[in-house]
């Protein structure tokens, strides 16, 4: 452990942490926008400059380790101002179209905007227009113009789902945000980290501010890994708007297939069965559960009786949880007497 002064706060911490980690366990705040607690630093934003005595410039808390002794300031006049002129630097060639944007009322860049004061930008840059392949996937929307650069995306799809899609090279007009749609699995994450409008998901058309969300836990029903979800229910319409994973939930800590991110239409299709249907002259018929766990129970019974346990055969569905499954074949070994039991994984 290093000791180090932040704010006039004398605070202990890891040799091997920064500047930010240490503010941030004794509730010191410093602005960021590159930053995710589930990445490696980028430092690209220039956000989190802080005062370091000692050195001439401010420098970033992000990616810089402490030192025994340190002190740090983390506001300032002169870090204020920096950091006025870092948003409206990003603001430049950023298009002011929160009101129709989907990112409206949670984007990082909108509140720091709000909180520093940033009215106006100076100096607009010039429209420039950016010949953008299309995302790698119909999930996703990508709009060039929004993006700020802060390269969250590029990590989070190298780190967090080891995919190597995303990189940023250099277009006509400056850096974009390139993909390769050869490695896209179009699992969202880059959406998930994505601080502005810039990565959006595409399956609807906006209908709902955040404030019309409410967010409800649950388990994916995809298959037994069993990934926290969030929900994002729309309190008008109790329908689900989209799905997120759950950031600090195991085993998926905050990432998402593309099946658990996108694929819950399936909850509101007409075609669903509500109950259990019984076969009778060729038709089916709805039947209470009692009544149809009573059926199989005695078709079961009936079908040992008249040709032995081995006349059986079970099949344990992949989207179970592992104990569900090995309920399953103890059913049929143990209940059942017979060691004809497989799943569907292995097809």
């Amino acid at each position: 452990m290093v000791r180090l002064i932040i704010d006039g706060k004398e605070v202990k911490a890891a040799e091997k942490s920064t500047i930010l980690e240490a503010a941030q366990s004794v509730g010191i705040r410093i602005p960021t926008l590159c930053f995710h607690e589930k990445m490696k630093p980028i430092g690209s934003c220039r956000m989190c400059v802080v005062e370091v005595e000692g050195y001439d410039k401010p420098i970033t808390a992000c990616d810089t380790r402490v030192m025994d002794g340190m002190h740090v300031t983390t506001n300032s006049e002169r870090l204020f101002k920096m950091r006025q002129e870092t948003l409206k630097l990003l603001c430049a060639n950023h298009p002011l179209d929160c009101p129709i944007c989907q990112k409206a009322g949670e984007c990082m860049l909108q509140d720091l905007v709000y909180e520093f004061g940033v009215a106006q930008v100076d100096n607009k840059l010039p429209a420039t227009k950016q010949r953008i392949a299309p995302y790698a996937t119909p999930m996703i929307q990508y709009w060039h113009s929004r993006c700020i650069l802060c390269l969250r995306c590029v990590s989070a799809c190298r780190e967090l789902t080891g995919a190597y899609a995303i990189d940023i090279k250099t277009g006509e007009n400056g850096p974009i945000i390139s993909v390769n749609p050869d490695k896209c699995v179009s699992c969202g994450q880059c959406a998930q980290v994505c601080p502005v409008g810039a990565l959006i998901e595409n399956k609807h058309s906006m209908r709902w501010r955040p404030w019309d969300i409410k967010k409800v836990r649950t388990t994916c029903p995809y298959c037994g890994v069993g990934c926290q979800q969030l929900l994002h229910v729309n309190v008008k319409t109790n329908r689900i708007v989209s799905v997120t994973g759950v950031e600090d939930g195991a085993p998926n800590q905050g990432r998402l297939c593309v099946k658990g991110r996108f694929g819950y239409d399936f909850i509101y299709s007409e075609e669903r069965l509500k109950t259990p249907m019984i076969r009778e002259n060729g038709e089916l018929r709805e039947a209470s559960w009692d009544e149809a766990l009573d059926l199989v129970a005695n078709k079961f019974k009936q079908i040992i009786a008249e040709s032995g346990p081995d006349a059986l055969a079970g099949v344990s569905c992949a989207r179970s949880i592992n104990e569900d499954s090995y309920n399953m074949q103890k059913l049929f070994r143990a209940a059942l007497k017979t060691n004809n039991i497989d799943h569907c994984a292995r097809t």
